[in-house]
């Protein structure tokens, strides 16, 4: 889509140890380094789009056709030179240099360039360690074309004793699914522990292996000297549109009350920084934001973890989504029109600074509603459980405040007059013209303007609930006409 997107145009380092030559030019790579998600109209099973939930397009297809993985870089931290600190670099990486054409070779060249920076977001500031607890964490990466790769990294300390410094596993991929990379991992590491020569034909039977569809699983062989042939299930969620979500990383850090101002600040597309130690915290909070605007996507820059190198994003002026280190908080000079949300445990204030009206953007019914809804919540649920709680919560704000847009185009035009004419409760029309002025709003229409999609999830939740409305309506009838 001819469409121009505002980021951060100058990505700079108040550190005069950073290259801004080979910032610059990946800078210029990964321009906007945001998550533009183009909301498509490709069947549930397509992995490189979030599309709409809901069980694949052909029910008998088992597989997408689509490989699990680009590749898998081992980054680690070497010294510098003539300076002091460390700065990474890739001492494995599958497959091989060798057996790529020449585009894909350029192609990866820039996108290691970038990962560098999301394995080891710190910066140079490293010490040898003799404990770390591994972590893993997501990334993404988005090129001036759009197109997007996820990154997958689990950071641990490499074999051996003593002191020594992490090192970071990634697999590049342009699949979603944050639970099934993590599984993968896991063989990966338990491979690492017995030789790095194991992790090769793993690797290799995982890229010959079909990607399974939305629901569906894959087994794959794989022999272990000791242990003999395993055979390893990798199953993707019924839900693709979640399969890279856990809103439980939501609420292990924000009340019901906090999570709706958060959610009213992304709403209105504001700029919003989550704080964190923790990679993993913030990749996972962030993705989880993301996803409660379904259907609606967010379109301003997405950065789920800053590198230190890029920390000026956070002063760009447009909307953001941004997660930040906390030891990080004092580089952020400027906080005027900003949400600092800290995830910190045992944090004094959950929000640092905010706008102040991020209670009352809502509708109060509507407010009420949600509130209800999230209290439903059991501990015990299953992850998928919760999942399909929460986004159902969230989708009935849009359903019942601009549900009723596909009534309202004539020649494939949004009319936008009748449209807020038939607003249901008067009540809602402050935040329904507020919602109409965002970027997300904007191009959902432009994209129903071209491709009508009455059979979409979204609207089939429309219908269901003005199904539930007029079952209502005659039942109150009814009873009002016994009473008479």
């Amino acid at each position: 889509m001819n469409r121009e997107w505002r980021t951060a145009q100058q990505l700079h380092t108040p550190s005069s140890n950073v290259d801004l030559g080979a910032m610059k030019k990946i800078s210029s790579m990964f321009s906007t380094l945001q998550e533009k998600l183009h909301r498509t109209k490709r069947s549930a099973s397509d992995p490189c789009t979030p599309p709409a939930p809901g069980p694949p397009s052909a029910p008998d297809r088992t597989h997408t056709g689509q490989l699990f993985f680009e590749y898998l870089l081992v980054v680690s931290l070497r010294k510098r030179r003539s300076e002091e600190g460390y700065e990474p670099h890739i001492t494995y990486q599958f497959p091989k240099r060798e057996v790529m054409g020449r585009r894909q070779r350029e192609e990866e060249e820039k996108c290691m360039k970038a990962a560098h920076l999301f394995c080891f977001p710190e910066g140079i500031n490293w010490a040898p360690l003799t404990e770390y607890s591994s972590e893993t964490f997501s990334f993404v990466l988005t090129e001036v074309d759009g197109s997007r790769r996820n990154g997958y990294c689990r950071r641990l300390l490499p074999g051996g004793s003593g002191a020594r410094v992490p090192e970071a596993y990634c697999i590049i991929s342009r699949v979603a699914c944050f639970g099934l990379f993590s599984k993968i991992f896991d063989e990966v590491e338990k491979r690492r522990l017995i030789s790095k020569a194991m992790i090769y034909p793993f690797m290799q039977s995982l890229r010959e292996a079909p990607l399974p569809a939305p629901g569906h699983t894959v087994r794959i062989s794989s022999f272990i000297p000791e242990a003999g042939t395993e055979v390893i299930s990798l199953t993707r969620p019924a839900d693709s549109w979640l399969e890279h979500v856990d809103f439980r990383s939501l609420f292990r850090f924000l009340t019901d009350e906090d999570l709706l101002m958060v959610f009213s600040a992304a709403v209105m597309e504001r700029r919003i920084i989550f704080l964190s130690e923790e990679l993993s915290t913030l990749s996972q909070v962030l993705h989880a934001v993301a996803a409660l605007l379904y259907p609606f996507v967010w379109q301003h820059t997405f950065i789920s973890i800053v590198p230190t190198v890029l920390i000026d994003v956070c002063a760009a002026p447009t909307p953001f989504l941004l997660g930040v280190q906390k030891n990080m908080l004092d580089l952020l000079t400027d906080h005027s029109d900003l949400m600092i949300v800290d995830l910190s445990a045992g944090a004094e204030t959950r929000f640092i600074t905010r706008i102040g009206d991020e209670e009352s953007l809502l509708p109060a019914k509507l407010r009420t509603g949600l509130l209800t809804r999230l209290s439903a919540r059991t501990h015990h649920a299953s992850t998928d459980e919760l999942n399909q709680l929460v986004s159902e919560a969230f989708l009935t704000v849009f359903i019942k405040t601009v549900g009723h847009f596909s009534e309202h185009f004539k020649s494939r035009q949004f009319q936008k007059k009748s449209f807020l004419k038939a607003v249901d409760h008067r009540s809602h029309l402050s935040f329904i013209k507020l919602f109409l002025q965002t970027q997300m709003f904007d191009l959902f229409i432009q994209e129903e303007e071209k491709q009508p999609n009455p059979n979409g999830f979204f609207q089939r939740k429309v219908c269901e609930h003005r199904e539930r409305k007029k079952k209502e309506r005659m039942k109150d009838r009814w009873v009002r006409g016994v009473v008479v």
